[in-house]
């Protein structure tokens, strides 16, 4: 049915239902205002650009390794740690845990102890020259922590070392 201007008559006969329905819905036309087509999908296309361009930002920014220094605190001396071989040690504080590894071709790297997959402890495995997880049966390279198979997605942080004489010190950690 097509819409009545307010000087057209009904062509019903008795009441018209298209003035009841403008009785209890009254619409004032001159203060409505309607979004366009066009405005909705400018509106649309700049905020979805502004997001991807705020999750490309959050992106770039946890792709650089954070390194926060603490107090040094002396490790082991680096004799007592043979090839092949591992310690471990609480940095920074008394409650993180890490472990220091001597690959068997003599490079020292020191990790948390702590998987990043479900925080289960990470032991040193030298006949496969790998960090295990236990809990989950996740691998770490020991040359850089980075997950090598199994569930962890994460490398686990790395302790920056410092060797003064014959004594190694943990300086910092890198996130």
């Amino acid at each position: 049915m097509d819409e009545l201007s307010k000087d057209q008559t009904c062509p019903h006969a008795g009441e018209c239902p298209l003035q009841r329905w403008r009785e209890d819905f009254p619409i004032r036309w001159e203060n409505d205002s309607y979004v366009t087509r066009r405005e909705l999908t400018k509106f649309l296309t700049l905020g979805s650009g502004l997001l991807a361009a705020a999750n490309a930002a959050l992106a770039i920014a946890g792709l650089r390794p954070e390194a926060r220094r603490f107090s040094s605190v002396r490790i082991a001396g680096a004799a007592e740690v043979p090839p092949g071989g591992s310690l471990l040690f609480r940095y920074p504080t008394d409650a993180d845990p890490c472990i220091l590894v001597r690959e068997r071709n003599g490079v020292l790297a020191a990790y948390s102890q702590v998987c990043t997959h479900l925080s289960c402890a990470v032991i040193y495995r030298p006949e496969e020259d790998t960090l295990f997880c236990p809990c989950h049966h996740g691998y770490f390279a020991p040359d850089d922590g980075r997950p090598t198979a199994g569930p962890p997605t994460r490398r686990l942080p790395r302790i920056l070392l410092e060797q003064r004489g014959d004594d190694l010190y943990a300086v910092g950690v890198e996130v």
